[in-house]
């Protein structure tokens, strides 16, 4: 399938040349001893007492040619293991919200460890959750040491790589030592990483201490990093779109200049989290039309530095499971799949960053199915073109019975779980159920009936304990 462009060629270029003027005249601010000496060495300007360097192009475009571009990262299940940079479909589930939407869709309240067993359940049973995050924040765990509990549990609880957000680099140790304690030691999960750090530029040009430990203690280790600033048009970045993409596309390349300076050949992702401001509200917008050029435009840029893309297409400004919700996570979905891109928004999320809601995870696990049709198009040859079977059939005939039909039919066509396809009595029959609704069920049948594959009981033991060690220090 031909992949949606928005950008010309020269317009990427502008883009690029835009960013490494940003990088070379104005440059960043890196708060670490450490990173400012890596840069000096690796042929940075650098300023140490106020911890700000330039970038010349020529750094910029070594650390390009020599970072790694593709990565593999492991689940408890090996064979559950998700690509990057491969061109593959990778959906996350959220990696923890604060709030947890009730099921009326009209009050939140704060998550609980409950939220977070039941969430891993159902990500786990969905078909397109690929990578699991930790759904919620529980409120009874200390929030210095969430991201440990978080990680336990994922592994525990699902054979699915999973993904959390480091609070800083003391818990980022102990989740490591939980990865490499389920791997079966440090070198055998450097070599097959359950493992990688998501690290967020502070917009405009600027890195936060914690982020910038994190990144060496994780690139030191081999272990891949996807790079996330979230620019927002009028606010941290230029109104204009053009600006917003080329400081956003600045602050990825520096990152990416931080990391390769630690340890070349680490690999690497392009992840993107730009978003407009709607300037009447003054709240960053998930669901803008503006999110679906920016899906397109930056997975383009990704696709000519020839890395994994990861952009946050998929999501809503909706606090209901309504049409506006529909509407604006599909749009960014499909178009962002379309551009080739290959890690989306995670889904689950309600409004932006409102809450996390399972009926909403479930309701985009489906979602991504349509898209994930649409992405495999359909072949045409001489059985496709079924002439042979259109003359057997002939005029007046019916196909519904034809050997060809039940060898082909769950083939070519996507059989939804929660789109409505009765006619009118049957609807009315069955309830006149909406897919809220339906999804609402579907929540209870997975818990009632799914049982992850269970974890090993020494390897459990051995996980409880490290995140009671994280406990007693971090807390």
């Amino acid at each position: 399938m031909n992949k949606l462009k928005l950008l010309t060629k020269e317009e990427i270029h502008a883009i690029h040349d835009t960013s490494i003027r940003i990088l070379a005249e104005i440059g960043i601010q890196v708060p670490s001893q450490d990173a400012m000496k890596a840069l000096a060495d690796a042929g940075a300007d650098v300023d140490f007492a106020h911890e700000r360097a330039k970038l010349p192009e020529n750094l910029v475009m070594d650390s390009l040619s020599c970072a790694g571009k593709q990565f593999i990262l492991y689940g408890r299940d090996p064979s559950r293991s998700i690509r990057f940079g491969y061109g593959d479909f990778n959906l996350p589930s959220t990696e923890g919200q604060a709030f947890i939407i009730e099921e009326d869709g009209r009050n939140r309240r704060p998550g609980t460890c409950r939220d977070v067993q039941q969430a891993i359940i159902i990500g786990d049973a969905l078909e397109n959750v690929d990578w699991m995050g930790g759904f919620v924040l529980p409120d009874e765990i200390p929030a210095s040491v969430r991201d440990v509990y978080l990680a336990g549990e994922l592994i525990k609880g699902s054979t699915k790589p999973q993904h959390v957000l480091f609070n800083n680099v003391h818990s980022f140790r102990y989740i490591r030592e939980i990865c490499e304690a389920t791997a079966g030691g440090k070198e055998k999960h450097r070599q097959h990483p359950l493992l990688s750090a998501f690290i967020e530029p502070i917009s405009p040009l600027r890195f936060a201490k914690d982020g910038l430990e994190i990144l060496k203690e994780c690139v030191m280790g081999g272990l891949p990093v996807y790079f996330g600033p979230m620019v927002q048009s009028g606010a941290t970045g230029p109104v204009t779109l053009a600006g917003t993409a080329a400081l956003e596309n600045a602050e990825i390349l520096s990152a990416i200049v931080i990391a390769q300076a630690f340890q070349r050949g680490i690999p690497v992702g392009y992840g993107c989290s730009c978003h407009t401001m709607d300037l009447m509200t003054m709240m960053i917008s998930f669901g803008a039309a503006e999110q679906s050029l920016f899906a397109i435009a930056m997975t383009q840029l990704a696709q000519f530095y020839g890395l994994p893309s990861l952009f946050n297409a998929g999501l809503s400004d909706s606090k209901r499971h309504d049409a506006q919700s529909g509407m604006e996570r599909g749009m960014s979905m499909l178009t962002g799949a379309l551009a080739g891109l290959e890690t989306f928004a995670p889904i689950g999320i309600v409004g932006a960053d409102q809450g996390a809601s399972m009926t909403q995870l479930i309701i985009d696990n489906e979602m991504a199915g349509y898209v994930k049709r649409l992405l495999r198009g359909f072949k045409v040859d001489r059985e496709t073109l079924a002439f042979d079977v259109i003359q057997r059939v002939g005029i007046g005939g019916n196909f519904l019975t034809d050997d060809h039909t039940l060898e082909h039919y769950l083939n070519e066509l996507w059989m939804p779980r929660g789109f409505d396809r009765q006619n009118w009595d049957r609807w009315i029959s069955s309830g006149r159920r909406s897919m809220y609704e339906w999804a609402l069920e579907r929540k209870e049948q997975i818990l009632s009936s799914h049982q992850p594959e269970a974890v090993d009981t020494a390897l459990a033991v051995e996980i409880d304990k490290i995140v009671n060690a994280a406990r007693k220090e971090l807390s």
